[in-house]
C-alpha cells in the first residue's frame, strides 16, 4: 500500500518572515525575486527558498537584510 506524503505546514512564524522578505524586496522596487538576488549578489535559489518559507539560515537571512540596509530590530518590530 503506498502511503502519501503529508505536505509539512509551515510554521505561523516562518510565514511571517517571508511575507516580510517578499514585501521588503517589493517595497526596494523589485518586482522579481530573481532580478533582486542577482542584483544583491545572492544566490538566486536560496533566496526564493527564504521567500517561500522552505529553507531559513541566519546567515541568508542576515545577507538579506544587509542587502536592505536594515538591523535585525528593524526586521522583526512588529512580526508576531
Amino acid at each position: 500500500m503506498a502511503t502519501k506524503k503529508k505536505k509539512e505546514l509551515l510554521d505561523d512564524r516562518i510565514v511571517s518572515i517571508s511575507k516580510r522578505l517578499q514585501k521588503l524586496r517589493k517595497d526596494a522596487g523589485y518586482t522579481s525575486y530573481e532580478n533582486f538576488a542577482l542584483e544583491k549578489e545572492l544566490p538566486r535559489v536560496q533566496y526564493w527558498r527564504m521567500e517561500k518559507g522552505t529553507n531559513f539560515q541566519f546567515k541568508s537571512l542576515l545577507q538579506i537584510l544587509d542587502a536592505h540596509e536594515m538591523t535585525l530590530e528593524e526586521f522583526f518590530k512588529g512580526l508576531k
